[in-house]
């Protein structure tokens, strides 16, 4: 379904341009050739329909060349960040089980050994163009694991630590799409967009990369955002007309400009999601960029754009904007009791764009998803205009500069360490990144630990963004009726004390 998109999109004007890219433009015919290149490759090495491609790339033309590839072919293209770790890598490829690896020129041999080591085929591409010697060697799955609906698998580590993946179909990401042209009134064919978001990122692979062929725009490729200097060139070299940024970009790249004594013109959309948006940032970025930020929300499960304000005329500062189209909404307690809208509440949703199920995870679907609804863990406010306010979040789920951290991965790993008797992992405010990890220790009896011994223990085991920033020790922790840690009353201390 996409595929065909994106094929007609490259057919009906060859010599207009498709991507920027390392200085240079690649047109529509050329970027056809790429992907035409991958798609052979790949089929003769056998990849069929149903069969998952696990990629670990930056953006680039070939990581763009290889989605529609594999989506030629009916496979499913399944992103993942080579900076989760060896041992997290090993155990979401054990539950995708691809039929092959492709891994970027800049992915480390040590990893690139653990993989092989572990029995899985790898190929190395270059971020544009192909050389002639790569070869495919896969491995195939039995027929009933295939699902030929499906365009993307997302991964990340679940609650336990252990990996949790988000399967959305063709359809999914085609409807989210759809609903964002439809809703974002000022998007058009002739807008070029900033492609720097991670493409194993829902926000950045569904809006930053497929989008644009939708749409019929052009799209300006950095492989990633630091150093903040390498974007800021990009975008004056290119000038692109809409910018998607997780506000932690927004907030690094306002400084650069400040320091710089530079204000960004031609731009005519700035759109933050990722992350809550900190309000005391917008005249700050508004001066640096020339416009005024569009602040959305977005989920993984909702392939993943749920709400956003629909353009600066009509946002509502401090709010994520009102749902996009098809999205029905409810607000409901934490006992699942229906509530009033408009109101407060923790925000259930389903449509079109929202996912099924977790991959291979019967047992978390049970207690996310009921009668069709999902359950976001997000407490918001529904105002009567039908604006929506992230008040804090159910889940433990902390953000850190975009990115997922699950407390109780962190927690396995400072419970191994011998002085530590419990471990409890927070949110804390943080001014750039949104928030940093938090960590409350209650040692062990006799125990002589400190601090940067904790820290570095981390440091050693987890990816950077998921290590503690601060280590605070207790003689205890708020502890429920039902023996619950009560988290949010460790978030809303930390609150009260910003």
């Amino acid at each position: 379904m996409l595929n065909k998109l994106m094929d007609e999109y490259l057919a009906s004007k060859p010599d207009a341009g498709c991507c920027w890219f390392n200085h240079k433009w690649m047109t529509r015919a050329e970027f056809s050739r790429l992907a035409d290149e991958c798609t052979e490759i790949l089929r003769d090495s056998g990849f069929m329909a149903g069969q998952r491609l696990a990629v670990l790339m930056p953006n680039s033309p070939m990581t763009l060349a290889v989605i529609l590839a594999t989506w030629r072919l009916g496979g499913v293209f399944c992103p993942l960040n080579e900076k989760t770790g060896e041992l997290s890598l090993l155990k979401t490829l054990d539950l995708l089980k691809p039929f092959a690896v492709v891994l970027s020129e800049s992915v480390n041999a040590k990893l690139e050994s653990a993989l092989k080591e572990s029995s899985w085929p790898c190929v190395r591409l270059g971020n544009e163009s192909l050389t002639g010697g790569e070869k495919f060697t896969g491995k195939t799955q039995p027929a009933d694991d295939y699902d030929r609906t499906l365009a993307v698998i997302f991964s990340t580590s679940g609650t336990t630590g252990d990996p949790k993946a988000v399967p959305l179909t063709h359809a999914n990401i085609l409807d989210n799409i759809n609903a964002c042209l439809e809703h974002v009134t000022d998007l058009q064919p002739s807008d070029s967009l900033l492609n720097v978001l991670p493409n194993f990122h829902a926000f950045g692979f569904t809006v930053c990369c497929v989008l644009p062929f939708v749409l019929g725009a052009t799209q300006v490729i950095v492989t990633g955002f630091m150093p903040p200097s390498n974007v800021i060139k990009a975008i004056q070299a290119t000038h692109p007309t809409v910018l998607l940024l997780v506000p932690t970009m927004l907030g690094f790249a306002a400084s650069l400009l400040e320091r710089m004594g530079v204000k960004l013109s031609g731009i005519k959309l700035l759109i933050a999601g990722g992350d809550r948006y900190n309000p005391k940032m917008d005249d700050r970025v508004t001066a640096a960029f020339g416009v005024p930020v569009i602040e959305g929300y977005g989920i993984t499960e909702c392939s993943p754009v749920l709400a956003v304000n629909p353009n600066p005329s009509v946002r509502k500062l401090g709010t994520v904007g009102p749902a996009l189209p098809r999205f029905e909404l409810q607000l409901r307690s934490e006992a699942g009791e229906l509530l009033t809208v408009p109101g407060e509440g923790v925000l259930w949703t389903r449509g079109p764009s929202v996912t099924a199920g977790y991959y291979h995870a019967p047992e978390i679907n049970k207690e996310r998803f009921i009668d069709g609804w999902f359950n976001t863990g997000d407490y918001v406010r529904i105002d009567p205009d039908g604006y929506i306010h992230i008040l804090d979040r159910v889940t433990d789920i902390i953000i850190v500069g975009g990115f997922n951290v699950y407390p109780q991965e962190v927690e396995a790993v400072l419970s191994e360490h011998p002085g530590v008797n419990m471990a409890v992992v927070v949110g804390m405010p943080n001014d750039i990144s949104g928030e940093v990890p938090k960590a409350y220790i209650v040692k062990k009896e006799g125990a002589d630990v400190t601090e940067g011994e904790l820290v570095k223990f981390c440091k050693e085991r987890l990816s950077h963004y998921k290590v503690p920033r601060s280590v605070e020790f207790v003689d205890s922790l708020p502890i429920s009726s039902t023996g619950k840690i009560l988290r949010r009353v460790l978030r809303q201390k930390e609150r009260e004390k910003n």
